[in-house]
């Protein structure tokens, strides 16, 4: 037996007697919910402490407020992150501006940030500590990156505002004591992108060319009146510590009065407690330079003078001491007198040996001895000529031989190679005949060999 339905719980939505209100759909639940957080939250100002910070690729920052009780998820569009006055962190305390809105994609509602500001002095001092120990501890405020300023730089770089008193006071001070050839590189030096702006002209700086249109400085000075710490607030951020650390440049920090400190001060080579107090640590003066030349000029011409002195006295010592110069000279003088008397003596000596062998030399030249050497001779030169007669290769040709020669002269040996060079000339004692290997011939008349001219005409001995 099946049991009754129970109404109890239905299967189907169903409508209550005088129920008219139809059910909302979740968009139109969230819209609403939008519209009436938005109408009654329009404007609000929160104060809580960052968590969870983030920037995203677009641009657009996202961030947690939290106290120790409740936590509100915040939204901060990128054209309002990037006029921030300075770069939130997690952990510090702050007031934001703006309005409440839903996220309906998530159930949840968040506020939208227009300003975001520090919580007062005490979380801007808590942040400056944390951002001081951070950059501490890498060591960039380190006493073994200082550098040393250069004694009397010809050109400084100033960064600083072109319009402020501080520039004047710079320019003043280093007029009086020691003129300077002065760069500035005008920025803004506090409110939004003050910071950028100093970083960029430090790093500006620091990329001049040696040889550059623009000269480049031998120091810096990075530059700025008094204020509160919300005014210098540009010289404690982050991109400004590292630029001033980072320069290869001698940096001098002179950032608000003597009381004022900034983390550009930690970084920079020297801290000055002015602007003016830097002008006078860049430069000496030039009245104390001049001075101290002529204090030198009179200690060397003292020094002089006295080593002059000095020399004068031992000089007089010792040529008190140094023996006369007629008693050094005088064995010189005595052997240049020995020397003398004895050179005409020497001279005549060898005159007369020079003339002794000149008429030896004069008896064994007679005429006779001449006239039979000459005979010796010309009997030695006829008979090497008979020699030579004798040995010429013409000589046989008066016994009728003949000499086979090719067109070019040369003697050929065998009957091959007259037949291998056709056109021949055959030499005979009283000319040459000209022949060819295979038959025919011509006859031109020689030259009588030199060996047999007439004996007039043969080369006499002079």
């Amino acid at each position: 037996m099946d049991e009754a339905p129970t109404t109890d719980s239905p299967l189907l939505a169903t409508e209550a007697p005088g129920d008219n209100a139809a059910p909302f759909s979740v968009s139109e639940l969230a819209g609403r919910l939008k519209r009436t957080v938005e109408d009654a939250f329009g404007f609000v100002r929160v104060r809580g402490e960052i968590s969870g910070w983030k920037r995203a690729a677009s641009g657009h920052c996202y961030l947690c407020l939290k106290d120790d009780k409740a936590v509100l998820d915040g939204v901060l569009w990128k054209a309002n992150a990037a006029a921030l006055p300075f770069r939130p962190e997690d952990g510090i305390e702050v007031v934001a501006t703006g309005k409440l809105t839903t996220y309906p994609g998530r159930s949840r509602y968040q506020i939208v940030i227009d300003r975001l500001e520090l919580a007062g002095q005490g979380a801007l001092m808590a942040l400056l500590d944390k951002r001081r120990r951070a950059l501490a501890a890498e060591g960039l405020f380190d006493e073994s990156r200082k550098q040393k300023l250069p004694f009397h730089p010809r050109v400084i770089g100033v960064v600083t505002s072109p319009t402020g008193a501080v520039i004047r006071d710079i320019l003043h001070r280093l007029a009086d004591r020691c003129p300077s050839h002065v760069v500035v590189w005008p920025v803004k030096v506090q409110g939004d992108g003050a910071a950028a702006e100093i970083a960029a002209a430090v790093r500006g700086f620091d990329a001049l060319p040696a040889d550059g249109p623009v000269a480049r400085p031998e120091l810096v000075i990075v530059a700025r009146g008094g204020g509160s710490i919300e005014d210098l607030w540009a010289f404690n951020e982050e991109e400004v510590v590292r630029a001033v650390a980072g320069c290869s440049i001698p940096i001098i920090s002179a950032v608000g009065h003597e009381t004022d400190t900034s983390l550009c001060d930690f970084a920079a080579d020297v801290r000055a407690p002015t602007p003016t107090a830097a002008a006078e640590i860049a430069v000496p003066v030039r009245g104390d330079l001049l001075g101290n030349l002529r204090e030198l000029g009179f200690r060397i011409e003292r020094c002089a003078r006295r080593s002059a002195e000095r020399s004068g006295e031992q000089l007089e010592a010792t040529l008190r001491r140094w023996p006369a110069r007629e008693t050094l000279l005088a064995p010189q003088q005595q052997r240049l007198d020995d020397l003398a008397d004895r050179l005409p003596r020497a001279l005549r000596t060898e005159l007369s040996h020079a003339r002794a062998a000149l008429g030896q030399t004069a008896g064994a030249l007679r005429p006779g001895l001449l006239d039979g050497a000459y005979r010796r001779a010309r009997e030695r030169l006829d008979g090497l000529w008979r020699v030579a007669q004798l040995a010429h290769p013409n000589r046989p040709l008066e016994r009728g031989y003949a000499r086979v020669e090719d067109k070019n002269g040369k003697t050929l040996m065998s009957a091959a190679a007259a037949k291998a060079a056709g056109r021949l000339k055959l030499i005979f004692a009283d000319g040459g005949l000209d022949a060819n290997a295979g038959g025919g011939s011509g006859v031109e008349r020689a030259k009588r060999p030199s060996y047999l001219k007439p004996a007039a005409e043969q080369p006499k001995l002079l």
